[in-house]
């Protein structure tokens, strides 16, 4: 598998607390936008992501975006 599954054709926007957090970069967790190991038999790794401030974060849902994991519009090109 050399392209993510797109998760979502759009943000998902999640409240989250201070803590480190991983987001699924494959589009194969079942706990989405979040990593749940199902890379596990591919060739992507989740990408960490440390929030400092309480916040609401839209993180991408079509794994594509080039800001990863955040969300860059990059799903309206698809």
């Amino acid at each position: 598998m050399s392209e993510p599954v797109c998760a979502k054709k759009g943000p998902y926007s999640v409240e989250l607390e201070p803590g480190d957090y991983y987001w699924c970069a494959c589009g194969l967790s079942k706990n989405q936008p979040f990593c749940d190991g199902s890379h596990k038999d591919t060739d992507f790794t989740p990408e960490k992501l440390t929030v400092t401030e309480k916040g609401t974060f839209h993180l991408c849902g079509c794994k594509r975006s080039s800001d990863k994991p955040m969300c860059d519009g990059t799903h309206t090109k698809l």
